[in-house]
């Protein structure tokens, strides 16, 4: 990905991403266990608030989870997509996290998803991200910018390993943005899209 100058602040990456989890310990044999990232840091918060654990992403990144005792329960469709990539919606609510995805090299992405299965993790096909307009490729091609594969940490946490393939930048930003009150067109974009589809499949 090209580098893009920040005139407003001098931001270095991402420092962490904090999500929250229902079992701890069950996310540390996940994320370290599974997944290889050393546990760098463990807080336990005051007054028995819960606790707060950081691991290595790599990069100088951590990824964090809370563990709360009055935690609400997983809501999936609302916190977290209800289902995996490919699958159907994966719309999530306003102010939530859709997904993390977590940088690999082009050259491993095969290698990691048989690893993953490996492991026991269901994982998607990968996917070549393009710009046609299904937004999808069989092939790698030069207007493929990202690889990516899709699987779920144990609280449905949706995950991604992804690869760029090219270098994008600016010059690549060309949509309007959505406002609010666009929803029904859009809406309405997409049953005809989906429709389109089913005829096209049938």
């Amino acid at each position: 990905m090209a580098a893009s100058e920040n005139k407003e602040f001098e931001l270095r990456g991402i420092n962490h991403l904090a999500l929250v989890c229902k079992d701890m310990e069950r996310t540390v044999d996940f994320y370290s266990g599974v997944l290889g990232m050393p546990l760098t840091k463990t807080i336990e918060l005051p007054g028995g608030m819960g606790q707060h654990f950081f691991f290595d992403m790599g990069g100088g990144n951590a990824l964090a989870f809370f563990w709360f005792p009055e935690a609400p329960e997983q809501a999936p469709g609302v916190a977290s997509p209800a289902c995996n990539v490919g699958e159907g919606s994966i719309a999530t609510a306003h102010g939530s996290m859709n997904h993390v995805a977590f940088d690999v090299a082009p050259e491993k992405m095969e290698e990691y998803r048989e690893r993953l299965q490996a492991k026991g993790i269901e994982v998607t096909e990968i996917v070549n991200h393009d710009n046609s307009p299904m937004q999808v490729s069989e092939t790698v091609t030069d207007d493929v910018f990202v690889r990516s594969m899709y699987f779920f940490d144990p609280d449905g946490a949706l995950l991604e390993f992804a690869a760029w393939t090219r270098e994008i930048g600016p010059g690549e930003a060309n949509q309007k943005p959505a406002v609010a009150g666009q929803e029904e067109s859009y809406l309405e974009r997409q049953r005809e899209f989906m429709e389109r589809l089913r005829r096209e499949r049938s």
